[in-house]
């Protein structure tokens, strides 16, 4: 009889780790839906398994809402320990005590990937010998074009690509999920997304929150490696790619690729017009005074580090010729909101100009995905009372029903990485066409310096010389 499987966390005793995959693989202990699985972690500290143990089980006491200690005793029996370094030799003792199926999640910084996938390969630990082994990667998938495709040609010296799966943590949301059933499945919304019907699409992340202790990876990455390139680049796929045939992993990945390759390159003489950059400021965040980016403990006092970042793009094929797709991100600005937003051309609007003098607003379908999942479509509709005038209403669909079970998104993608289900992850082509996408702007911004925006507001001015004309940014507060 074949051993469990194993998830095998490399760099268990880190944060990433400790505050969301082991609390994720809790709940679905808690649920019933963890499968027979040992639960291996591997990192430098001199550990035995009752020390770890003891670590994992103070992690979830912290981050696990649901910790109970019965829970505890049956999730800990899957719990083992190996010590190790990804050095020659380093992952000997982990070879010897991986049989059978694995998977590999590199919970780690970013540096070491590409030590990390050739230290576990020396030990034969990317052999599947009849069972499956893959190697699981958060991003950043690399810094830019150049250092992705290396990363790319270190994993793939030893691993195949079916075997890699490139995590986007945003591609476990539900609402994000989401985006593709409900334009897939309702034969009423599908034939509506495409140019004729459409007049722009908005994707926003926007945050409250500062660095929050990332201060040695932000102030060297920026908004637009750190959300552009990877989250928002995939919601972008979601919403621009063709129906596929079946729904299959292979097929799904190949579409969002299309789409990438149907974007119009930025010339490097377009950045100033088709890209907005924003380092914010001192102001008032959350009904508290903040500092600016460069008064931030830990950053330079000349930092031109991005924290807003903006791209106006267009994708040159049938279904969405001439429509800009807006991309947004930014940290202490107004809100809290990551959506999905389609805007719709405006119907004939005389007979309500006449009759009430007012200018519409235009409809919109709002996929939410923070800080409530929901869909929304504002439509318009008569106001009560003896006049015809009209008001805008919305048509709100929370995500969750009363009584649901909610998965977040390490639930959903580590349970999607054991059983072996790739199509919420990344194919690598996906990585390198979102970099060539990238590239010219991050080349453009190596000099000159951000605009300063107040934390707390919507953002720079200068993201409004993005727009075309008659649009404007969805407000965020």
């Amino acid at each position: 009889m074949s051993p469990a499987p194993s998830l095998v966390i490399c760099g268990a005793s880190g944060d990433l780790a400790g505050r969301l995959l082991f609390p994720a693989l809790f709940h679905l202990e808690q649920t019933g839906r963890l499968p027979d699985l040992a639960l291996v972690g591997f990192a430098v500290e001199s550990w035995d398994a009752e020390a770890f143990r003891a670590h994992v089980r103070e992690r979830l006491q912290r981050f696990a809402p649901g910790y109970d200690d019965a829970l505890w005793r049956r999730f800990s029996s899957r719990i083992s320990y190996v010590a190790g370094d990804f050095s020659a030799g380093g992952t000997a003792a982990l070879g010897r005590a991986i049989r059978g199926s694995a998977a590999f999640y590199l919970a780690l910084p970013p540096k070491i990937f590409a030590e990390a996938a050739q230290g576990l390969a020396a030990a034969g630990l990317h052999r599947a010998q009849g069972e499956w082994r893959r190697l699981v990667i958060e991003k950043p998938f690399g810094v830019d074009l150049a250092t992705a495709r290396a990363l790319d040609a270190s994993i793939s010296e030893h691993w195949k690509e079916e075997q890699v799966l490139r995590i986007d943590h945003f591609l476990g949301k539900e609402t994000a999920q989401n985006i593709l059933v409900f334009r897939l499945a309702n034969g009423f919304v599908e034939p509506l997304l495409n140019s004729r019907y459409v007049a722009q699409v908005q994707i926003t992340a926007a945050e409250t929150l500062g660095l929050e202790g990332r201060v040695s990876y932000y102030d060297g990455a920026g908004a637009a490696r750190d959300m552009l390139q990877n989250h928002l680049m995939q919601l972008f796929t979601l919403a621009a790619l063709e129906p596929p045939s079946v729904w299959d992993a292979d097929v799904l990945r190949e579409h969002k690729v299309e789409v990438l390759r149907a974007v119009r390159p930025i010339a490097p003489d377009d950045v100033g017009r088709l890209a907005a950059r924003g380092q914010y400021g001192p102001g008032r965040c959350l009904g508290a005074e903040v500092p600016g980016y460069r008064d931030e403990a830990g950053i330079r006092p000349a930092s031109s580090t991005e924290t807003f970042a903006a791209l106006r793009l267009y994708v040159d094929n049938w279904r969405w010729r001439g429509v800009p797709f807006y991309l947004r991100s930014g940290k202490r600005l107004a809100a809290d909101v990551t959506e999905v937003a389609f805007q719709f051309r405006e119907p004939p609007r005389m007979l309500f100009r006449e009759v009430d003098g007012a200018t519409l607003d235009p409809n919109w379908l709002i996929f939410r995905i923070k800080p409530n999942e929901a869909i929304d479509l504002v439509a318009f509709a008569k106001q009560p009372g003896l006049s015809l005038e009209t008001r805008p209403v919305t048509l709100h669909t929370p995500y969750l029903d009363k009584g649901d079970v909610e998965y977040a998104a390490y639930e959903q993608l580590l349970l999607d990485a054991i059983e072996g289900d790739r199509s919420p992850f990344i194919r690598y082509d996906e990585v390198d066409f979102a970099w060539q996408i990238l590239q010219p702007v991050l080349d453009a911004w190596k000099t000159g310096e951000p605009a300063s925006y107040a934390a707390g507001s919507e953002g720079p001015a200068t993201a409004d010389a993005l727009l075309e004309p008659g649009h404007r940014w969805r407000p965020l507060a």
